[in-house]
């Protein structure tokens, strides 16, 4: 499979886009990966760059959005922050990557067992963490069950992974709100903007559509 070139990424719709994305990880769940030569896509991306998709991911090295979606060099662009948030420099970054750039899909991939989630849900303090977390923090509010306090941390498992769940919604609306040159990319169908969960336990991303 070769990497993405000029002509290639001009056949890329939305949809297709996301359909890429879905069949690499039915491949990636089968341990079954796209025949690549990876040093041959570093000379064929040597004079630029052509993805399809952007994606913004957690740090957690457990997901790796190349990986798990089973892509090679020039095929997304990933961004990459604890928590899976957006902030100014995030939008900036895909506004290059959808206006200038070409990609066009967006996608917000939270992940299960979250450890950013898990502090914010905790309202742990450290450091430049404490500020952090705090922009995970709405999340959190927003998931009203339960709503006893025992149960809203860390150690409740399933609260955790719905807090990660309505904070890839936050996300998406955020992007939709502060970034008006996506919000027209997405509104004329240029791009769409996806949610996902990625279940460390068994490799599959669910996406919300």
């Amino acid at each position: 499979m070769k990497a993405h070139t000029r002509e290639t990424q001009a056949t890329m719709t939305p949809q297709k886009s996301l359909n890429y994305l879905k069949e690499g990880n039915i491949r990636f769940q089968n341990n079954l990966k796209a025949n690549r030569n990876l040093l041959q896509q570093v000379n064929d991306t040597s004079s630029g760059q052509f993805p399809f998709a952007t994606i913004l991911s957690c740090i957690d090295s457990r997901v790796s959005a190349e990986l798990v979606f089973d892509q090679g060099l020039g095929d997304v662009f990933s961004v990459r922050i604890a928590g899976n948030f957006v902030n100014t420099d995030i939008l900036g970054s895909m506004e290059f990557a959808c206006k200038l750039a070409g990609t066009k899909l967006i996608v917000v991939l939270g992940h299960t067992a979250c450890g950013a989630v898990k502090g914010a849900c905790d309202d742990a303090k450290l450091g430049n963490l404490t500020g952090m977390l705090a922009k995970i923090r709405p999340a959190v509010e927003a998931v009203v069950e339960p709503q006893d306090n025992s149960l809203r941390n860390s150690s409740n498992s399933e609260f955790v992974d719905n807090v990660s769940a309505k904070n890839v919604e936050l996300a998406i609306q955020n992007i939709m709100k502060e970034s008006p040159v996506l919000a027209e990319m997405a509104n004329n169908g240029e791009i769409k903007i996806v949610g996902a969960m990625y279940n460390i336990n068994s490799g599959v991303v669910t996406f919300f559509e």
